[in-house]
């Protein structure tokens, strides 16, 4: 089972996983066609299905057009809303894609339909992966746009943080720099976080993505999932596990990265007035 990571819009990842014996392909949130089909030619597969988190459209938008270039193709996802919907899938079924097993995890709150797709391969030694869409992300988790900090607690606790420790974790956006900067700021002693927060950095400038993480990792710097520790209930005020997520995310949804230093020359020529031609023309 082979992995492409494939950046698309401002910051979404979408992901084609191959069956390296068939050479047949499955695509998880696959919102550029374009993108997507030059990467099947060039990777020399065959696309069988569409694994979509959910409806929203930087997730869903290229289903329609798969359908009609691609006859017979299959569309998977948990909400009426995603486009060209062929299969509904429910909690804990189990798909089947050649060697590729896929167990459909049920995790409402972002959307009232959002769906993660777990992958193994039966005998394999590599690592499982979880496509977690907008529910977990590198060192954060999605917005409550369509549910509440209970569903997301059980989310985080009970569904997805009992997988196994080693899944690779394939999130559905790259915002991981924000995400650390807001767990420096809820744990400023967490010598992990700031690892994490340089590693990350660093892989920003070179324009490299961030995922995959690990689920084992997630544990030792994502604060939505550390929210029994005790820096976590002293940051947020609150005891009850629910309480300090909802908190949590109430504080990540307010939180401003710090403003980067505008360019001191740059500064100097608005104060000279070299921009002014360029500024004042229609």
């Amino acid at each position: 089972m082979k992995v492409k990571v494939i950046s698309v819009l401002e910051d979404n990842y979408m992901y084609l996983v191959i069956e390296e014996n068939t050479r047949d392909a499955v695509a998880v949130d696959a919102a550029v066609p374009k993108r997507l089909l030059e990467i099947i030619r060039k990777e020399d597969v065959v696309l069988r299905a569409v694994l979509t988190t959910h409806h929203h459209w930087d997730h869903a938008r290229g289903n329609e057009e798969l359908a009609r270039l691609c006859p017979g193709l299959r569309v998977y996802g948990a909400d009426e809303r995603i486009g060209a919907l062929t299969h509904k899938v429910t909690h804990d079924q189990e798909l089947t894609f050649g060697a590729i097993r896929v167990r459909c995890l049920f995790t409402p709150c972002h959307t009232s339909g959002h769906m993660c797709y777990f992958m193994w391969e039966d005998g394999s030694p590599d690592a499982p992966a979880l496509f977690s869409g907008d529910t977990l992300f590198v060192g954060g988790c999605g917005k409550f746009f369509e549910g509440t900090a209970e569903q997301m607690y059980t989310n985080l606790t009970q569904i997805l943080g009992t997988l196994p420790k080693e899944t690779k974790v394939f999130c559905g956006h790259e915002c991981t720099v924000r995400n650390l900067k807001f767990a420096l700021k809820v744990e400023p002693e967490n010598e992990v976080v700031k690892k994490k927060l340089v590693w990350a950095k660093q892989r920003d400038d070179e324009d490299l993505p961030t995922v995959p993480s690990t689920l084992q990792e997630e544990f030792l710097y994502n604060p939505f999932l550390r929210v029994t520790e005790e820096a976590l209930q002293k940051f947020t005020g609150k005891t009850d596990p629910v309480e300090v997520l909802r908190t949590l995310r109430t504080e990540k949804d307010n939180f401003k990265k710090p403003k980067e230093r505008p360019n001191p020359q740059a500064m100097l020529a608005f104060d000279w007035g070299l921009f002014s031609p360029f500024l004042e023309k229609k």
